[in-house]
């Protein structure tokens, strides 16, 4: 079976073509080894192509732990160009099918790709998120199973974000304790990705994420979405953000309410080969 294998910003992805694909299964019965950086290619997740009959292409996402995750930011970056260079559509600009809805991403001039990401969720019941007295959740109180308060901001992108501004930015081990606590908390009833950010002025930010069903990664687009309506939310932002991730930098826009979302970031092919399910 062949793949190919890109980063957005670090995020790293097993592409496979399944256009004429059958049964995901032999595939997602591997996941975890696949995924697995000792002993299998090595990723954060895996993400296929398959056809629509909704959208251009379908993109479905597997996170290294085997679970489907709804949407994937820097994913559908890899996505677009990985899908543009394969043949698979001829314009720059398509529509892809994803668990979080039609998007479109366009690939620019200077090989970045920018996604129109929709409109945020901001409904308590949507992102999904319960127990809070507020809806939306703006720098609610929350005390996690570690004994740890924190004011969070929770956010829909298609998959569910906590946001927590912090004064500095927090470590591995920070990380590990605070984020996988987090993410299976109670009140999130489809567990949680977890942003911790670190504001440094003039609308830029230093955030690194605890990622639903994978753990730390150097990483995540939806997460750096979601990051820049909390900021904007919370006053610390007006109408765009940059986001410093531990892989580079995103660029997001939104303008507030029902407005779309707006992401811009690089998407780098690393290398491509053949695999065999079985034998992993």
């Amino acid at each position: 079976m062949h793949f190919t294998k890109w980063n957005g910003c670090g995020n790293d992805f097993v592409f496979i073509n399944a256009m004429h694909m059958d049964d995901l299964k032999p595939v997602l019965d591997k996941c975890e080894r696949i995924c697995d950086r000792h002993f299998g290619i090595g990723a954060d997740g895996i993400i296929f192509v398959l056809p629509s009959q909704k959208a251009d292409l379908r993109m479905r996402i597997f996170n290294a732990d085997g679970s489907e995750a709804e949407m994937c930011g820097n994913g559908i970056r890899c996505f677009a160009r990985w899908a543009y260079e394969l043949g698979l559509v001829s314009t720059r600009r398509f529509s892809v099918e994803t668990g979080a809805g039609i998007l479109y991403p366009e690939i620019l001039d200077d090989h970045r790709v920018r996604v129109d990401m929709g409109a945020p969720h901001l409904e308590a019941a949507v992102v999904p998120t319960t127990g809070f007295s507020g809806n939306p959740v703006v720098s609610e109180e929350l005390v996690s199973s570690t004994g740890s308060h924190y004011k969070v901001t929770c956010v829909s992108m298609g998959n569910p974000h906590c946001v927590i501004f912090t004064d500095n930015v927090p470590d591995d081990e920070f990380l590990k304790k605070e984020g996988s606590a987090i993410e299976k908390d109670v009140h999130f009833p489809k567990k949680t990705n977890v942003e911790f950010v670190h504001p440094l002025g003039n609308n830029r930010f230093r955030m690194r994420v605890w990622e639903r069903g994978t753990g730390i990664t150097m990483a995540c687009g939806t997460g750096c979405c979601a990051t820049a309506v909390a900021a904007i939310l919370n006053g610390l932002a007006k109408d765009e953000a940059y986001i410093d991730v531990d892989g580079g930098t995103l660029h997001i826009s939104w303008k507030g309410g029902d407005s779309h979302v707006f992401m811009t970031g690089p998407a780098a092919m690393a290398f491509e080969g053949d695999f065999t399910p079985e034998l992993i």
